[in-house]
């Protein structure tokens, strides 16, 4: 499977990384635990059993759109077989134009395989994952989890920018940049 992946400015990926390691301290799952060089803040736009190269470079070519303003709002929980506890993402327009652009390209690539459904534009529910584990809890609300907002403002809010993107294929473990030249 390969995903097609935004990545969050520093400054962001620095405020998700300190939750990681706030869970982590407390004893809770956390994505700080899992040590892959791949593990880093992302959100998942989509995710296809193959990815050809025509296709990469043409997903390459809608993420010219980069930069796009993120938000981050709160805490979002997500159950089934793993349970998973994520900063839930503002769905803007302009990331819901580059999210449904990258779905029709895969969508309509030539033999493309399989797309994850829970990517459809319909049932996308966006989220930065937080933890993850199966039957995981934590008994944590936002305040604490998030920590003081800077400035003042609402814990577990925080603005920024998706600058970057990439592709993860789960088979090899590995990632690779998608996207015009940084």
């Amino acid at each position: 499977m390969h995903s097609v992946e935004l990545l969050p400015d520093e400054a962001t990926e620095r405020a998700v990384r300190a939750v990681w390691d706030r869970l982590l301290q407390a004893g809770l799952p956390s994505q700080a635990a899992h040590r892959h060089p791949t593990n880093r803040p992302h959100l998942t736009l989509a995710a296809v059993d193959t990815l050809a190269p025509a296709t990469r470079t043409r997903v390459g070519e809608l993420l010219t759109a980069l930069p796009v303003p993120l938000v981050l709002q709160g805490s979002v929980r997500f159950t089934g077989r793993t349970h998973v506890l994520a900063w839930a993402v503002r769905r803007d327009d302009a990331l819901l134009r580059l999210h449904e652009a990258v779905w029709r390209a895969l969508r309509d690539a030539p033999a493309r395989g399989r797309l994850h459904p829970l990517h459809d534009p319909a049932r996308w529910n966006p989220h930065v994952t937080l933890g993850c584990g199966r039957g995981a809890a934590w008994p944590v609300p936002d305040g604490t989890l998030f920590g003081a907002a800077p400035g003042g403002g609402t814990p577990g809010v925080l603005g920024g920018r998706w600058v970057d993107a990439r592709t993860y294929d789960s088979v090899t473990r590995t990632t690779a940049r998608l996207g015009p030249p940084a």
